[in-house]
């Protein structure tokens, strides 16, 4: 468990520090701000969507690193996906989040993001990891 650990603590570090998918897009198309009123983190999500793709996305924001952590990694996966694969991928983040689903195979599709998993065992942080997903939720239904 040590080494799970440590690796969870490594990736969430290098992912909030990841400047590659923190700024702003030239020309997104849909823009969502989400804000966790509990802890003061903040994201704007920038997406550009085409042809119900999500061609590019970015985010700016302030918050803790697993927050940051959560919303780069989210971004890395959805980029160039189909808006449908997006909100299963954000449905499945959030039922792994929720303890729902834990079976390996079925978090493969989750890629690096599947190492937040543990934070389903932290209450205090679920909000920090899953800002950023509902946030996507919510800019994909207004695209609707």
């Amino acid at each position: 468990m040590t080494d799970l650990g440590g690796i969870y603590t490594e990736l969430i570090a290098e992912e909030s520090r990841n400047p590659e998918n923190k700024h702003h897009l030239d020309h997104p198309n849909l823009t969502e701000r989400g804000h966790n009123p509990s802890c003061g983190d903040e994201i704007t999500l920038e997406l550009d969507v085409e042809d119900g793709v999500i061609k590019d996305a970015a985010f700016t924001g302030v918050g803790c690193a697993i927050s940051q952590a959560s919303t780069s990694l989210m971004i890395s996966l959805i980029k160039g996906q189909p808006v449908e694969k997006a909100r299963h991928l954000a449905g499945l983040f959030l039922k792994m989040i929720k303890g729902e689903v834990t079976d390996e195979s079925e978090l493969e599709e989750l890629e690096d993001a599947a190492a937040l998993q543990s934070i389903s065992h932290m209450p205090a942080r679920v909000k920090c990891a899953v800002l950023s997903w509902h946030t996507l939720e919510t800019a994909l239904d207004k695209k609707k």
